[in-house]
């Protein structure tokens, strides 16, 4: 996907993007492929690529953020989501987390470079960093990051009543099955399932909408250990 070609797929997501966001998105391209010339942020090292598998593919939940939430975004990488949403959506806020501190190192410089004044980034693990920022968010989301029932037991208890988690996966349908449970015990309940095709590639794409409905309980999230080794399954 070219730009010209991302300029007229993003309308098909209600979006006119302005000159001066299509300006910074180009930068952070050009900053993406010359950083990982030196540190490993992406395999995707190609401008198209860019354009489809990072910048459009994370616009897809763009019609969920709405102005003045604060969104979480949970293994945010080299930003994608997060930052990406955060260049268009100007008026809201927008933590980005991940435990790996050499792209929080490139994010850092990137968030400098583009005098963005609406994101915050954060160096931890999400179990640690959830655990003293319970029901804070409107949004947590998180792309290709880990299985759902991990994502789910880490960003339910961050959300206030009411807010959204919202995944990006592929094909979720064994994921989804297995982490039912998981989803039922943290009050979480599935508003909506999406799925459609990338264009140009033509991959499946999933696109959850999970509401959490009361307060989880402070117990949770447990230790990484803990929710791998332990899923949550509803007693019979």
């Amino acid at each position: 996907m070219n730009k010209e070609e991302f300029i007229k797929e993003l309308k098909t997501l209600g979006i006119n993007i302005t000159p001066s966001q299509l300006e910074k998105l180009e930068f952070y391209k050009e900053f993406l492929i010359e950083y990982n010339t030196h540190t490993n942020l992406t395999a995707i090292k190609e401008e198209q690529g860019i354009y489809l598998k990072h910048f459009f593919d994370s616009l897809t939940i763009s019609e969920y953020i709405k102005e003045g939430q604060k969104v979480l975004d949970i293994g945010t990488g080299a930003g994608f989501p997060g930052m990406v949403l955060a260049i268009l959506r100007e008026k809201t806020n927008f933590v980005l987390l991940d435990s790996n501190n050499k792209k929080i190192k490139f994010l850092t410089e990137l968030k400098d470079k583009l005098q963005l004044t609406n994101v915050e980034l954060i160096y931890d693990r999400a179990e640690n960093y959830v655990k003293n920022h319970l029901e804070e968010f409107d949004i947590v989301t998180s792309r290709a990051v880990s299985d759902l029932r991990i994502l789910t037991e880490l960003s339910l208890p961050a959300l206030k009543i009411g807010g959204l988690f919202i995944p990006l996966k592929g094909n979720i349908d064994s994921e989804l099955d297995s982490s039912k449970d998981t989803i039922e015990l943290l009050n979480g309940k599935i508003l909506a399932k999406k799925e459609f095709v990338l264009p140009k590639e033509n991959s499946r794409r999933t696109i959850l909408v999970i509401e959490h409905k009361e307060t989880t309980d402070k117990k949770y999230p447990r230790s990484f250990d803990k929710i791998l080794k332990k899923p949550l399954v509803k007693r019979k």
